[in-house]
């Protein structure tokens, strides 16, 4: 009788071990994940500071020419700081989804602000043809693609975590240890989509 509950006990014990490392392995797997999305996003964080940094320097160069044009000028530095400080909201937290959503919806705003800027500047030919605009509109082109491969590593990065959480049997075990799900980085409104065309040939 002993024998049998012994070997119970240890049969039991064996179950334990095997069901405590098969949850440590789901909780590490999601952990990992989380990680790199986060990453991710300061990859995003990353470019969108240089995009904020370079957006000044443009609003200065071309302020010489369209002094008609303050209103423009005024909501692209508005559209910038509100991005950059939603950009801080998101980036100490990259897992909080409200912060994801209002940077998304933020630079939403930015990239309307910063599109309008681009049609109204057509307007003039010696901005156009200012070294110092052509420059800094060349380097916020590249920025912006830097941003959208970021994103989409972002995406990717999300994608992969919010799956592996919510797979079964992940999804028990995902909520207990506290793992929510990650905001995609996605644009709402179809027209802000588009980064801005900043191109002046």
């Amino acid at each position: 009788m002993t024998r049998i509950l012994l070997l119970l006990l240890l049969v039991l014990f064996g179950v334990a071990v095997v069901l405590g490392l098969w949850v440590a392995g789901i909780y590490n797997s999601l952990v990992a994940l989380r990680n790199r999305f986060k990453n991710a996003f300061a990859q995003i964080d990353v470019q969108l500071k240089r995009r904020y940094d370079l957006i000044p320097n443009l609003v200065e160069t071309a302020k010489g020419y369209m002094k008609h044009e303050s209103t423009t000028l005024e909501a692209v530095i508005k559209a910038r700081n509100i991005a950059y400080a939603a950009s801080q909201t998101a980036a100490a937290n990259p897992t909080d989804a409200n912060a994801v959503k209002g940077l998304v919806s933020a630079e939403g705003g930015l990239t309307g602000a910063l599109s309008r800027l681009m049609v109204v500047s057509e307007q003039y030919p010696d901005l156009k043809a200012n070294q110092n605009m052509m420059q800094l509109t060349e380097e916020l082109t590249s920025t912006e693609n830097k941003v959208s491969f970021a994103r989409q590593a972002y995406n990717d990065a999300v994608m992969q975590y919010n799956t592996t959480r919510e797979v079964f049997p992940n999804v028990i075990f995902a909520g207990m240890f506290g793992f929510l799900p990650a905001e995609l980085f996605h644009i709402e409104d179809p027209a802000e989509r588009d980064a801005p065309k900043v191109s002046f040939t």
